[in-house]
């Protein structure tokens, strides 16, 4: 049993978060707290396994009571974020901080909008009692959308194409833990690197932040990726957090197509659904990299850019804050070669002058 604390200054929250948790086989809510230093007094006693963080408290904010707790006792957090510019901000503070993931908290209906997402909330407490963090320096089913394949927006094709560009691209999927994991490849980017196209788990509101953010700490031009937008070296296009991003061609040139076709493997954005039109469209001129994160959404994408040609390659377990999707692709031979996050801008730029 996964023993989780769960830290809300709202009772309703606290009570909400208390049912879904309870309503899953493998999650014992040992206790609440109503603030910080209500929750440093619980951990110390209930000695859990994983916090429920929330953003805004009264007494000491979230972000410095995890400055504190990830300094002095270092253990698994999900944030509990408000789903604005603000709470995305501080979400993004928060996980460089090393909390390992993030559940939304809508602005209305709270009651509602948590019990749709009560599978993917029990899923993230799980995942991040498994997770990695070091100090700073039978589930019930509501309403859970089918696990669709990649099939359902992009369907595959036989054989490879015949490209007339040497132009290379290079495709990055993430989730749990690949905010961070993102920007660690991205600082070490050089501006004239090939285009990079990144699908992230992420939600609509939070997916413009975070390109901004990347923007600010990347030697390359970071944008949410538009509709109909040029890919082009030097600039980094990351996919909206309500639609897939599929890499197309017009003539020689390859550019970003926006859809909003069904969640694939539960998303959308989905990894799949980006990889598979990197192998139709880039084929041998790509290189695909999976980070860390939670599931298998783009393992079978990856493979298919392998058989494209495509060069492939995964973060290492190690270096992973969940070990999921880079390891369902190393597993079933999606990628030969697997790298901890420091090595892979540099790999990553030597597959893309092959």
């Amino acid at each position: 049993m996964i023993k989780v604390l769960i830290i809300d200054d709202s009772a309703l929250v606290r009570q909400l978060l208390t049912e879904i948790f309870n309503s899953d086989p493998e999650i014992n809510v040992v206790g609440t707290a109503q603030d910080p230093f209500d929750a440093r007094e619980k951990i110390k006693k209930l000695n859990p396994d994983v916090l429920t963080l929330d953003v805004e408290m009264p007494k000491m904010d979230g972000i410095t009571f995890l400055t504190n707790l990830m300094r002095l006792r270092p253990m698994p957090v999900v944030m509990i974020s408000s789903l604005t510019e603000k709470g995305a901000d501080v979400t993004f503070e928060a996980l460089e901080l090393g909390a390992v993931d993030f559940v939304s908290k809508p602005k209305i209906d709270v009651s509602v909008g948590l019990k749709e997402y009560s599978d993917e909330i029990c899923e993230k407490v799980k995942n991040a009692a498994g997770a990695r963090v070091s100090a700073i320096s039978d589930r019930r089913k509501l309403s859970v959308e089918p696990k669709l394949s990649a099939d359902a927006v992009l369907k595959k094709r036989k054989g490879v194409s015949k490209l007339k560009t040497t132009e290379k691209i290079i495709a990055l999927g993430a989730s749990t833990g690949g905010t961070e994991a993102i920007k660690e490849v991205l600082i070490r980017m050089p501006a004239d690197s090939p285009g990079i196209v990144i699908s992230q788990h992420i939600p609509e509101a939070f997916s413009k932040p975070f390109a901004e953010r990347m923007d600010k700490c990347s030697a390359m031009t970071v944008y949410e990726a538009v509709d109909g937008q040029q890919i082009l070296p030097g600039h980094v296009y990351i996919a909206p957090g309500n639609r897939h991003l599929i890499v197309d061609r017009s003539g020689a040139r390859y550019i970003c197509r926006l859809n909003d076709g069904p969640l694939v493997n539960r998303h959308k954005p989905s990894v799949d659904v980006m990889f598979r039109s990197v192998a139709h469209n880039v084929g041998a001129n790509a290189v695909g990299v999976l980070l860390t994160g939670m599931g298998a959404d783009g393992a079978a994408g990856l493979k298919e850019m392998l058989e494209s040609g495509a060069k492939t390659l995964v973060q290492d377990e190690k270096s992973s804050i969940v070990w999921g999707m880079p390891g369902e692709a190393f597993k079933m031979g999606a990628a030969k070669d697997q790298y901890s996050l420091e090595q892979i801008a540099k790999e990553l730029l030597k597959r893309s002058q092959g």
